[in-house]
């Protein structure tokens, strides 16, 4: 069976139908590649008795673009081989556009990267009009460009500025939508329709070309010369600068594309953009996003980390301890999915305090024409506010989310767990304590599991699971599927203190604050923050999360460490944290002042004590923004590291998904594991033994690092 069935029809109207062999969707592959050459070759023998060509597809969706497996495997010294085949694939496309015939793509669903290079190659696009179907260019999101003519045709088609946010940050957009930027041309109603109209357009266009092979092509907005659009470009690389903090190549290179592009012809534009592309598909970031974005979170998404044999579950009441703003997170992530949530506290008052949080974000969603009023009052009727524990009665799950404090959980559990349902399941959403330990509390700690949700829990995607010494496995999976049900990533681990997550968070803030000990500028450690490609600086952070918070969490650490026989080791942070919040009574981001002040009026600035009471004027000067960024970054994958080694974490995969969707580890690396494969195990083991000499012991290489360094193993 081919991939492209060919059908030249009595009214000579030639339908290439795409459907890929074992495929759910069309990807573009060697045996695509082969098809469509093949196609070509047919079209050129039929040319005279075609009337003109519809480009369709037998999957549910068009296409949904490259092959990710093969591009993947791609290597640097195979880059002009690359080049080569690109540029093949893209001739038979180009044949098809310049044959003198109309060629019209019948969009029947989703079509993305490739997928919609494929149908801006046509003269006419029709698509069905279905607002689950995305239209997209979002290569740079895997660290890519759209290689198959999509950086020259849709600049050509919409003008550059139009093509900027799909182009450089793979924006999608619904039927509609795509049409109103001018993206498709038409909509249909049914696949019927669809085709009629398809036939329609060649009927009417029997000599159709695209407006750029058109003599006397100006290009829409005006081409980079234009006056206009000059004085735009000269400071777009310094503004997309700003933005990837020279980490991402992606969108420097796709804007270099177009806009090189876009000064020559249609033909020599399209070399250029292979050349970009092949630069890089062979390059680390493109390996190291696709690897985890694509191949790693797909499996996690495919229940690789849920235990086999235990029937998936779909949860219809849950219980949610604690209306603060985990708590209340937590119940608007539950009750827009469709569950009825039950958000206790200690008075209605605070109850309803919480509810009122989803109230805000679902009036917002209202006023963006994103949801009406009543899907609104739908969402919000789900969620009972109460004080009373006997409103938890049939709960088949329980999440508290009271105050980080082993007593206060027990005495929650200790109440709300015999409401449950029967065989109801109960988690702890604690950032620290030991499930282990926080069990203890529990009538059925088989029962009994962590959910670590991150705030704002409506915005971050991550849920960290977290078994305890008791947990079945029945357990997990059932949390599992809650995660999935609430449209949640979960990704699962072994106890331990901090677990996984907040261990390495903990690494990030502490080394940030370690290098204020040492002198360093806070600006330069903050700045050092973000152009190692974290989302924020280590002291901005810090203030978010409140110094008095770290000063709580360490505390119990300190005292449940001591109380198990081990000793305490203070870490260098510890005591500029001290310094902050005893001494000058600055407490972080919440009371108004931490290691920046908070103007009501205005940005908010570096608090200006902090030179006097911290800062090395000469070592400032001195000190290497590598060694910086290297500190923070080698810091958080050392630790990551030992969860692997101690077995708190099951799996790479959760190691990278987990960094970056969790903690923000700098998404060009693919995460904190990732980052050690791409650097090289034996270079990152011998430069963590640098950072050790000059830094301190936290750097050693913990022994599972030595040892894949010794045999230059990757970690898998």
């Amino acid at each position: 069976m081919t991939a492209i069935q060919y059908d030249l029809g009595s009214d000579q109207i030639l339908t290439l139908t795409i459907d890929m062999p074992g495929q759910s969707a069309n990807t573009m592959n060697g045996e695509f590649r082969t098809a469509l050459s093949e196609t070509v070759d047919r079209v050129k023998q039929d040319l005279d008795n075609i009337k003109g060509i519809v480009v369709a597809s037998a999957k549910k969706t068009f296409f949904a673009g490259g092959d990710l497996n093969e591009l993947h495997k791609v290597t640097r010294d195979q880059a002009k081989d690359f080049e080569d085949m690109v540029n093949g694939m893209k001739a038979d496309m180009r044949f098809l556009e310049t044959c003198g015939k109309p060629v019209v793509a019948a969009i029947n669903g989703t079509a993305l990267g490739g997928g919609l290079e494929i149908a801006l190659a046509c003269h006419h696009r029709v698509a069905l009009d279905n607002d689950k179907t995305q239209l997209g260019l979002p290569e740079v999101s895997l660290g890519l460009l759209p290689g198959g003519g999509g950086t020259q045709r849709l600049p050509r088609m919409i003008g550059l500025e139009a093509a900027f946010p799909l182009l450089m940050e793979g924006k999608k957009l619904a039927p509609k939508a795509a049409l109103k930027a001018g993206v498709i041309d038409a909509l249909a109603s049914s696949p019927e329709e669809m085709m009629s109209k398809a036939r329609e357009f060649i009927e009417a266009n029997p000599k159709a070309q695209q407006p750029w092979d058109k003599k006397g092509f100006k290009m829409p907005g005006g081409a980079p010369h234009h006056p206009a659009m000059a004085q735009k470009l000269a400071i777009a690389p310094a503004m997309l600068r700003q933005k990837t903090k020279g980490c991402y190549p992606a969108p420097e290179r796709i804007l270099a594309a177009a806009v090189e592009g876009a000064q020559v012809d249609f033909d020599s534009g399209s070399l250029i953009e292979t050349r970009y592309f092949a630069e890089l598909a062979t390059g680390n970031v493109a390996k190291n996003m696709t690897s985890t974005f694509w191949f790693q979170l797909n499996a996690i998404k495919a229940g690789g980390s849920r235990p086999d044999g235990v029937e998936k579950e779909t949860f219809k009441k849950v219980g949610v301890l604690g209306a603060g703003m985990m708590g209340a997170g937590i119940a608007y992530s539950t009750a827009t999915r469709g569950v009825e949530v039950v958000l206790k506290d200690i008075s209605v008052e605070n109850a309803e305090k919480g509810k009122s949080y989803s109230e805000k974000l679902l009036a917002k969603k209202v006023s963006r024409g994103r949801m009406t009023e009543a899907e609104k009052d739908a969402v919000l009727s789900r969620i009972t506010a109460t004080d009373s524990a006997d409103d938890l009665k049939n709960c088949d799950l329980i999440i508290e989310a009271v105050f980080e404090d082993s007593g206060l959980k027990a005495n929650v559990t200790r109440e709300a767990e015999p409401k449950m349902a029967a065989n109801g399941i109960f988690a702890s959403n604690t950032s620290t304590i030991p499930i282990s330990q926080l069990a203890d509390a529990s009538a059925k700690p088989e029962n009994f599991i962590g959910l670590h949700f991150f705030s704002p829990v409506d915005k971050m995607q991550l849920v960290e699971i977290i078994v305890g010494e008791t947990t079945s496995d029945e357990t997990l999976a059932r949390a599992f599927d809650y995660v999935q049900q609430i449209g949640k990533i979960p990704i699962v681990v072994n106890d331990s203190r901090g677990f996984f997550t907040s261990r390495v968070f903990g690494t990030f803030v502490n080394e940030g604050i370690s290098m204020l000990a040492e002198g360093i500028h806070p600006a330069s450690i903050d700045n050092a923050g973000v152009l190692a490609g974290m989302p924020v600086g280590p002291l901005t952070i810090s203030d978010e999360v409140t110094l008095t918070l770290m000063q709580h969490i360490r505390a119990e650490s300190k005292k449940d460490s001591e109380a198990a026989g081990q000793t305490w080791t203070a870490h260098p942070a510890e005591a500029v944290i001290d310094v902050m919040v005893n001494t000058h009574n600055r407490k972080g981001k919440a009371s108004g002042a931490g290691f920046y002040e908070y103007p009501e009026k205005g940005k908010k600035y570096l608090w200006p004590e902090l030179e006097n009471l911290f800062v090395d004027q000469e070592k400032s000067r001195n000190v290497k923004l590598q060694d910086l960024k290297d500190r923070i970054l080698f810091i958080q994958a050392i630790e990551t590291i030992r969860c692997l080694e101690e077995g708190v974490l099951r799996t790479v995969a959760d190691a990278n998904i987990g960094s970056i969707f969790g903690i923000g580890y700098a998404p060009w690396t693919g995460g904190a594991i990732q980052f050690v494969n791409q650097y090289g195990v034996r270079k990152f083991a011998e430069r963590a033994q640098e950072l050790t000499e000059q830094y301190g012991e936290r750097f050693t290489p913990p022994a599972m690092l030595v040892e894949k360094a010794e045999k230059n193993e990757a970690f898998a």
